[in-house]
């Protein structure tokens, strides 16, 4: 499975390029290539932040936790929006998963910034989709966060 994981991974972040998602993404664009459980937490923390919304009205305040200033697709920020990607590795997790190292690029004329997001790649109904994101430290890329823990974080602060 390993040409079938790199595939979706270099598919998926090839749309995230385009779109340059912020906040919880399009899940009509990039919902086919998220795990079920994956789909479920966008899904719980879009619905805590809109009742808080509900229970917070006023435009000018903003939640504990605003998701709409990241990119959670590829770890970034305002200021770190990836032009371009590159699948680094791939290797096979004990639990039959795969973890996808992705290197980012952001660049302008005075500035190039690079860093690494890891893809958790699971089988669910016999195709490969994406079933959390490894936000890594650096070089050696230990796991700094996880989009999963960050989705539970947004909800956990604003509900």
């Amino acid at each position: 499975m390993p040409d079938q994981t790199d595939a979706v991974v270099d598919s998926f972040y090839k749309v995230v390029m385009a779109r340059h998602p912020f906040g919880i993404p399009d899940l009509d664009v990039f919902g086919p290539y998220l795990s079920k459980k994956l789909l479920h937490e966008f899904g719980l923390t879009k619905a805590c932040f809109e009742n808080w919304r509900r229970e917070n009205p006023d435009p000018k305040l903003k939640p504990p936790v605003s998701l709409g200033d990241y990119a959670l697709l590829s770890g970034g920020n305002k200021d770190m929006d990836p032009q371009t990607f590159r699948i680094d590795r791939t290797e096979s997790l004990e639990d039959g998963a795969y973890r996808v190292d992705v290197k980012l690029i952001s660049e302008d004329s005075s500035n190039r910034l690079t860093w690494y997001v890891g893809a958790v790649v699971v089988r669910e109904n016999g195709r490969p989709v994406v079933d959390d994101i490894l936000y890594l430290k650096g070089p050696n890329r230990d796991i700094d966060f996880r989009l999963t823990d960050l989705l539970k974080l947004g909800c956990k602060e604003s509900g």
